[in-house]
């Protein structure tokens, strides 16, 4: 049990994908400018994740090495092929949204990083607690890192406006080089509270 439950929590602080590994970064830039978009991806994300990693991890023994990745790559696409169907059946307006980004989840490298280096060689309730901790690990990344642009940016949070009326809001949150700039500052500060840690555990 404490094995499962340390599988599950590494994705949420210590091994958290976009600031830990520098993985997925693309989606994590592109959509994080309003909270609902970031939300509906990393949703998306976790669901590709529990399914790749659970069938990987169920047919590891059956998989060839030869052409482990071509088979993990088909697991992801058909999982994430589900993922496009049903937003765009039941969430049409997220669906437009995020456009492209919801098939190029197949090439996310953290999805099939987790394939190739966990699932593969573990069994299949660690596999399903990494790949939910993983994946609630980067929707959270996501939905921060939105907060801060759209809040500041916009002066909305989820289209609700939270700023006062009179607020204009800084554009260049909502734009490309915004994104930088908030992953920039969220990466300092992760690395800064990981040191303090660091350094308090070693006192101890």
């Amino acid at each position: 049990m404490s094995r499962i439950v340390d599988e599950f929590t590494k994705g949420l602080w210590k091994e958290i994908p976009p600031f830990r590994f520098v993985l997925g970064l693309c989606p994590v830039l592109a959509v994080t400018s309003s909270v609902s978009s970031a939300l509906g991806l990393g949703c998306g994300v976790i669901f590709v994740l529990m399914v790749s990693n659970t069938l990987v991890s169920t047919f590891r023994h059956h998989i060839p090495s030869k052409i482990r990745v071509p088979v993990f790559i088909v697991i992801i696409a058909s999982a994430v092929t589900i993922v496009e169907l049903m937003m765009e059946a039941y969430f049409y307006s997220l669906y437009e949204v995020l456009g492209i980004w919801i098939p190029l989840i197949v090439v996310n490298c953290l999805i099939l990083g987790r394939a190739e280096a966990f699932a593969r060689k573990e069994a299949v309730h660690l596999a399903v607690a990494d790949g939910l901790g993983m994946g609630i690990g980067f929707t959270t990344s996501l939905v921060v890192l939105a907060s801060i642009r759209e809040v500041i940016g916009a002066g909305t949070w989820f289209g609700l406006q939270v700023m006062p009326k009179a607020y204009l809001g800084f554009e260049l949150f909502q734009r490309p080089p915004g994104a930088f700039i908030c992953l920039g500052l969220m990466l300092a500060v992760i690395n800064f509270i990981s040191l303090k840690t660091e350094k308090k555990g070693a006192a101890c």
